[in-house]
């Protein structure tokens, strides 16, 4: 298994709210991490709801003792349990602050056990992939309020990836409260990579050219700067980021 990651600020922003983290070795009780977050808010606090909210989440699973038998849901578990730790946090720090009322961030956090199964936590909009020889799936389900008017029937796929309000979040660490994290397990048979990456790119990518750029040859960080180089090409309208997992197979 390969993994890197790659981030950008992209044509039009001025700052980068986005966050990435990847590590192919164990943290705490877990044998591998990855995540993409994507922060809102005012100029600052965008960068620092994503940025608080992987070392909060890294914070809470480095400390978590380690268990002598872990299974699936108890590594989704404790992705959810650190998120919501990190949602608090963020949540307190914004009260407190005025010049961070209203942040929070989305969050695409996986783990990959044994190479046959990913364990995914989720909110907002960053997303994660599945890419096979001949497809991409989009594992996460975006928590948008144009998806909501998708599965209401309301507008259709291409109105959704051009609506207006496409990129209005209707969950999000930061918020007040418990927050609603969806965990995802999914099987890796005939996977040959994930891509986690927050919607500057998913928004300036469509998944066919998503899959062939993802599926070219080259290492990892070809591939992720391909897929920066695309999306920018495409408009750049917001931060790219992804990870980028090959599980060489």
């Amino acid at each position: 298994m390969y993994a890197n990651g790659l981030t950008d600020t992209g044509i039009t922003r001025s700052q980068n709210q986005d966050a990435i983290f990847w590590t192919m070795e164990g943290v705490g009780p877990l044998p591998n991490l990855f995540i993409v977050a994507d922060g809102m808010g005012g100029h600052k606090a965008g960068d620092i709801a994503s940025n608080q909210a992987i070392a909060l989440i890294l914070m809470y699973i480095e400390n978590f003792p380690a268990a002598e038998f872990v299974t699936p849901a108890d590594y989704l578990d404790l992705m959810v349990n650190a998120a919501q730790t990190a949602s608090d946090a963020i949540a307190t720090l914004a009260e407190k602050e005025e010049e961070m009322q209203g942040m929070g961030t989305t969050l695409t956090m996986c783990v990959i056990v044994e190479g046959e199964k990913a364990i995914i936590a989720h909110i907002g909009d960053s997303r994660a992939y599945a890419i096979t020889e001949d497809d991409i799936s989009q594992l996460t389900i975006d928590h948008t309020y144009v998806h909501e008017l998708l599965q209401a029937g309301k507008i259709s796929e291409a109105e959704a990836r051009n609506h207006p309000q496409r990129n209005v979040i209707t969950r999000a660490l930061g918020t007040p409260g418990r927050c609603e994290l969806d965990g995802y397990t999914a099987e890796l048979f005939g996977v040959e990579s994930l891509l986690l990456c927050s919607d500057g790119l998913s928004n300036m990518i469509d998944d066919e050219n998503l899959w062939r750029i993802v599926s070219s040859e080259g290492d990892t960080m070809h591939r992720l700067r391909k897929l920066i180089k695309e999306a920018n090409n495409n408009g750049g309208k917001d931060n790219i980021s992804a990870v980028l997992i090959d599980l060489g197979r």
